[in-house]
């Protein structure tokens, strides 16, 4: 049988050949300019990186391999009954680029499957850590604990060959994704539900075994972790988890401190922290005004409140985007199909409707629109898990699909150590005067 990763070693291959053509002939070519403005403010805007598995338009939004979320919901195989695409047919396509069948789908959830016993030494390690640890904390600790596994730094360690990084980097891969639901469970059962914790149940898909080993059995409850992993998985190599996952990985480290490195970009409040930071904002409203469901007219007078208070609304605005995020209409309609009458979910939905043209009178945001954090806290509260400071653990599992797909191809086709050029500000005052030169090796 011709597995994922005989097919995943021909792709690259080929995409590797393709690339030292394309260097060779277009090598010297300028992709654009880089204003000063840029290097102070965070390399925004600036072309960097390679990134094969998604692309994000500021227009359309994500594309996963050229397929926008609401073409993945239609084309990736489903679980029995279910509605929601399999976050193991996302992570086919990102991996080979090609829209997979249930086969494909299916050999990759019994690959996880098989691969998925986490050592107890990181149970072990998770016990170690007070209570109150954040949840994240608890996650990033849980995956350096799991670097023990790691075959890559065993095989780096025992000497191979550079043209065979990508085959341990992808079964460490395979290995990471397969163990962190069951990490992330533990942590949440641990921390929330008195340690009660709940065994796998192997005849479950990815997403839905997860949703099984936090405690929730309702079958649509397992499609909103269908729909969370697959949309929150990857969003372009520039964004902090991506973009730290890779720039540590290309120092060969191996893909569980790669990723433990990106998680500790997510838990920061301007990333993955975020949708934590929408949920608490919310329930802080509706408790200062006293009521369930705010009108659209309580809901203006507090987000102008919040502003002049120079606060930002939490979960709108984007780096990028300059439209409704597509992650954020693809939830608001799994709310309008499975919870319509839900005064949380109601609430979110007249936010959408009163925050933007406020955010537009002001005449200084770019982007006024809702992002992905916006509206999957309340989807959470809806079925019970109100435990919000875990949300940044759901999004780091989903993450990993993207990231750890990207580290796969950056070995297979022997990216770099990454290592931009930085300048002093008296350098530059200097390049201003007309006296130095600003760019070098």
């Amino acid at each position: 049988m011709v597995t994922i990763k005989d097919r995943f070693k021909v792709k690259a291959d080929t995409v590797a050949a393709e690339i030292k053509d394309l260097l060779k002939e277009h090598g010297n070519k300028k992709i654009g300019e880089v204003t000063l403005s840029q290097i102070y403010q965070g390399m925004r805007g600036i072309t960097g990186l390679v990134s094969e598995t998604s692309l994000l338009d500021a227009k359309e939004g994500i594309r996963f391999r050229g397929y926008s979320i609401p073409e993945l919901q239609k084309s990736l195989p489903k679980a029995p009954n279910g509605s929601e695409p399999l976050p193991e047919g996302l992570f086919h396509l990102m991996l080979l680029g090609e829209l997979p069948n249930e086969d494909d789908v299916h050999h990759i959830t019994a690959n996880w499957q098989r691969r998925s016993h986490v050592p107890n030494h990181v149970f072990a390690a998770i016990e170690a850590l007070p209570i109150s640890t954040h949840p994240m904390t608890q996650f990033v600790i849980a995956i350096m604990a799991l670097q023990t596994e790691s075959q890559f730094a065993k095989q780096y360690g025992e000497g191979m060959n550079k043209k065979d990084y990508w085959e341990a980097v992808f079964d460490d891969t395979m290995d990471l994704i397969a163990r962190l639901p069951r990490v992330a469970a533990y942590i949440y059962r641990r921390k929330y539900k008195n340690e009660d914790h709940i065994h796998p149940n192997g005849l479950l898909d990815w997403a839905g075994n997860f949703a099984h080993m936090l405690g929730y059995e309702d079958e649509t409850f397992h499609e909103l972790m269908r729909l969370y992993m697959t949309i929150h998985a990857d969003h372009e190599g520039g964004n902090v988890s991506a973009h730290t996952t890779h720039l540590v990985g290309s120092a060969l480290s191996d893909p569980y401190l790669s990723f433990a490195a990106g998680m500790n970009g997510l838990a920061g409040p301007l990333h993955g922290l975020a949708n934590q930071e929408v949920i608490k904002w919310i329930l802080e409203m509706r408790h200062e005004l006293g009521v369930e469901l705010p009108s659209k007219e309580q809901i203006d007078a507090y987000v102008r409140k919040t502003l002049n208070e120079g606060k930002v609304v939490p979960g709108y605005g984007h780096a990028v985007l300059r439209k409704t995020d597509p992650r954020f209409t693809a939830q608001m309609e799994f709310g309008k199909k499975h919870m319509p009458d839900d005064p949380l979910v109601q609430t979110v939905w007249n936010i959408y409707d009163t925050v933007p043209p406020i955010l537009q009178s002001l005449g200084k945001i770019k982007n006024p629109w809702p992002n992905v954090d916006a509206h999957s806290g309340a989807l959470l509260v809806h079925y019970g898990l109100v435990e919000y400071e875990f949300y940044t653990v759901l999004f780091g599992v989903s993450r990993s699909l993207g990231v750890l797909a990207s580290l796969c191809w950056d070995r297979a086709l022997g990216f770099p150590i990454e290592r931009p050029k930085s300048v002093t500000t008296e350098l530059v005052k200097s390049w201003l005067d007309g006296k130095d030169e600003i760019w070098g090796d």
